[in-house]
């Protein structure tokens, strides 16, 4: 087992293995390099692009897809804040399989180009990632067949790199500003041991919004002329992000735009056009300090790393604004210092080396409980920055008597945020079943986790009366688990990728996917209802109407017996319909009764999906309801309804319900949505109108 270290970057990556006596950054991907992007250490660099291109087989990552493809999946990491889907090879895609592209793109080029596998890696993520964010990276990890050692915090992996190398302890600064975050988090090292004191960030700020400026810079110089084909507005955004590069070495640049104008650009004008983009990069350095009480004239070191942290304005902004001297780029490399931190990590995981690096989880591992009034909180066991191996145990009453089983859910984030907060998610379901039903003190149980360096997690649960054993489970999210089918299938489709034949030679790149994955966030036209495809012409994937009250319902008990609607079975369930159906755009109709139905902490969910437009409901006193807008949008779209009720109002007046392949029955079984074509059942005379 060789112990690897991968920084899954915005805009490129780094893998880096420990190989006995030091760290060796794996030069992977390099002949896709030009020569215009040849610069000193970007042989070192994967980027994170997965793509296609009609002039080559498959699909391409790395630097072929970054400068070769006509259609590029870009930023795939920053995506997993929200998991939108994308669109490549005129095929729809969760960002997550995108992500997983890139990883069996990097393994793969391992093995046939620095002769090593890769079986298990830690992986480094932003210090301020979001909870759902961090379990997207494992479950990417995991689709590509990587074993998920552990999540390091990108600081912490830079910081662990220059202490490994200075043997040095004390308070470290590191300034982390990359292509799509920028990050601020200030550590203690002491004898080997990482505590994050402080860590404040800034989302959606970084290389990516510094190309879009000096953009703005060129073509206010040379406004468009024409209408550019979306190969030059690709290769005009490369041509912007190199001429980012050069500015940082150059006094001035000329960057060509598609209308053959000339524009130059000088270092300093570019300084003074970002600099309102540098004071809001610096606001979390002061947050982190004044959080953590600490004088900058205190600091040990400040470590800059991140493509956009070796601006020199970038530089010299820090430097004044700490009135310190910064750690120079030979000492910690600004792009590959944090894949050898995780490579370091890793090697002190397995006791491959002498270091005194301490392994710590960076986010809190608890459970769910409820208060007097029903409120959820999340119940911490394993607090944040514990070092590992860590085990804790906690003691719980159910509030009901008589329970035959109860649902401990197992959660990872930072339990001073509400449940519901982007930082926290839910990792899985354990089952603790009673032996036998007794009142709520007799049920009262000891939870034991178990937290291991290798990053699995041990669930036991023990009552305190008889000391029996009512639960003990492993929860794999960590590492090696299963990947879910789906998943594994949806990848194994973008790997198979082939562009489609073009009557036209000239590289094309398509329009950016709106955050629903849809080109511009605009729905394809649906096929006309009465044309039927030809072998010349594949269908054209029907849209899907959701009868989302229906499904909300799909298994629950009735209201009669207190029975209330899922809101999370619902997205489950749309979720589930996206991988099976890529192709198909989805309507989502919920009744305007659904929020007021749902449990008190689902309410809010519903309320946020109806105002972002991903759920509808009919407009006040629209006649049959939900019901009937599910109808109406199926027939003016010429759409499937997933739904299991018949319509039995409704049939008289829109005979084409019981036609064949009109509708799809949903079955939710032991946590699996299975999706069927269905003929609904013929309404009786007494129902009809």
């Amino acid at each position: 087992m060789t112990a690897t270290g991968i920084d899954f970057g915005t805009t490129n990556s780094v893998v880096a293995q420990w190989n006995g006596e030091y760290v060796e950054i794996l030069e992977i991907g390099g002949q896709g390099l030009d020569a215009n992007w040849r610069r000193e250490g970007f042989e070192l660099l994967y980027p994170s692009v997965v793509g296609t291109s009609s002039l080559r087989p498959g699909t391409l990552f790395g630097w072929e897809a970054k400068l070769r493809s006509e259609q590029a999946v870009e930023a795939c990491k920053r995506m997993l804040r929200e998991e939108p889907f994308v669109q490549l090879g005129g095929e729809r895609f969760a960002a997550t399989t995108a992500a997983a592209g890139v990883f069996h793109a990097i393994a793969g080029a391992a093995q046939e180009e620095a002769a090593t596998e890769i079986h298990d890696a830690v992986i480094t993520v932003p210090a301020n990632a979001t909870g759902a964010a961090r379990y997207r990276t494992r479950e990417a990890a995991r689709a590509a067949g990587l074993t998920v050692r552990m999540l390091l915090n990108e600081p912490t992996a830079a910081a662990i790199t220059y202490a490994h190398e200075m043997e040095v302890d004390g308070e470290f600064l590191v300034f982390d500003w990359g292509g799509g975050t920028m990050d601020s988090t200030l550590l203690l090292h002491d004898d080997g041991f990482f505590d994050e004191k402080a860590s404040r960030g800034v989302n959606r700020l970084g290389g990516l919004e510094i190309d879009a400026r000096l953009r703005r810079m060129v073509l206010d110089r040379a406004p468009v002329r024409g209408r550019w084909s979306d190969s030059q507005n690709r290769m005009f955004a490369l041509e912007i992000e190199r001429a980012k590069i050069l500015l940082s070495h150059q006094e001035s640049v000329r960057v060509l735009t598609p209308d053959d104008i000339t524009v130059e650009i000088g270092q300093d004008e570019f300084s003074e056009a970002i600099q309102d983009l540098i004071d809001r990069a610096l606001d979390p350095v002061e947050e982190c300090l004044e959080q953590a009480r600490i004088d900058p004239r205190g600091l040990t070191a400040v470590l800059m790393i991140g493509g956009s942290s070796q601006i020199p304005a970038v530089r010299a902004a820090v430097s004044e604004a700490l009135d310190c001297e910064l750690v120079d780029t030979i000492m910690c490399d600004p792009m590959t210092a944090v894949a050898e931190g995780a490579a370091i990590c890793a090697a002190a995981m397995d006791e491959e080396l002498k270091s005194t690096i301490r392994v710590v989880n960076t986010h809190a591992l608890g459970t769910i409980t409820k208060d007097r009034e029903g409120r959820r909180k999340f119940s911490a066991l394993i607090g944040r920055n514990q070092r590992l191996p860590q085990q804790r145990v906690k003691s719980y009453e159910p509030t009901k008597d008589n329970l035959k089983r109860l649902t401990v859910e197992v959660w990872e984030g930072d339990p001073d945020r509400e449940v519901d907060h982007p930082d926290n998610v839910k990792l899985t379901d354990l089952i603790l079943t009673y032996p036998r039903q007794c009142r709520a003190e007799d049920g009262v149980f000891d939870l034991e986790y178990a937290y291991s360096k290798e990053g699995l997690l041990t669930v036991r649960a023990t009552l305190q009366k008889t000391g029996e054993v009512v639960l003990d489970g492993e929860v794999k999210v960590f590492g090696d688990g299963n990947v879910l089918p789906e998943v594994r299938k949806e990848l194994d489709r973008l790997l198979a990728l082939a562009p489609a034949a073009r009557a036209v030679t000239t590289p094309t790149h398509p329009q950016r996917a709106g955050a629903d994955g849809r080109s511009n966030g605009v729905a394809k036209p649906a096929p006309p209802r009465s044309a039927a495809p030809t072998a010349a012409a594949p269908a054209v994937a029907p849209p899907l109407v959701i009868d989302g009250s229906n499904l909300a319902w799909n298994g629950r008990p009735p209201r009669t017996m207190g029975g209330k609607p899922s809101f999370a079975a619902l997205q489950a369930a749309v979720r589930s319909l996206r991988f099976k159906h890529p192709d198909s755009d989805i309507h989502v109709v919920v009744d305007a009764t659904l929020r007021h139905d749902v449990s008190t902490e689902e309410r809010p969910l519903v309320e946020a999906a109806i105002a972002d437009g991903s759920v509808v409901q009919p407009p006040a006193g629209t006649e049959g309801r939900g019901d009937a807008l599910v109808i109406s949008i199926a027939h003016e779209v010429g759409g499937l309804i997933v739904s299991n009720d018949n319509f039995a109002p409704f049939q008289r007046a829109n005979p084409w319900l019981r036609g064949a392949g009109r509708v799809m029955g949903a079955t939710h079984s032991q946590g699996v949505w299975v999706f069927n074509r269905r003929v609904p059942n013929p309404a009786a005379p007494a129902q009809r109108r």
